[in-house]
């Protein structure tokens, strides 16, 4: 875990790459959990017999907003944003695409890169892209680019 103790520390970090979350394992009960969550029950995403069967991929697939819920889990094991922060928000998103499906049984990664640190009354926003690479895969499965208050 990258610790970065200061806000004056973060902005000299703007436009790096400034860490990388551990592999996360995405399984089928967490699939099957996030469908029953959303009412998003696609058989790619829920039917294992089939999906083996009809998909290239040899199996069902993860939900592209499941990935995209896995940001926040990312950004918290790989960075620790020092002792004067009294909370973060998710601010919401700007960029966000799904160039490759992500196959459940992989693991994945968060390559955490600080787009800008822009002050706001009480804290500062922080821009960050996350790339999440998928073992075994040559093109990511998410690229979002995703806003964070720092108060």
């Amino acid at each position: 875990m990258r610790d970065i103790a200061t806000l004056e520390e973060l902005k000299s970090l703007a436009g790096q790459e400034v860490a990388t979350s551990d592999w996360i394992e995405v399984t089928q009960e967490q699939v099957n959990q996030f469908a029953d969550a959303t009412g998003d029950h696609q058989w790619i995403h829920v039917d294992v017999e089939r999906a083996a069967r009809e998909l290239p991929f040899g199996g069902t697939v993860a939900h592209g907003f499941f990935t995209l819920g896995l940001l926040s889990r990312m950004l918290g094991n790989a960075i620790s944003l020092g002792q004067d922060v009294k909370m973060l928000l998710n601010y919401g998103l700007n960029r966000v695409r799904f160039p490759a499906p992500l196959p459940v049984g992989r693991r994945v990664r968060g390559i955490i890169v600080l787009e800008s640190v822009e002050d706001i009354p009480g804290g500062a926003q922080l821009t960050w892209e996350i790339t999440v690479e998928c073992e075994g895969t040559e093109k990511p499965v998410c690229v979002a680019q995703f806003l964070v208050r720092r108060y």
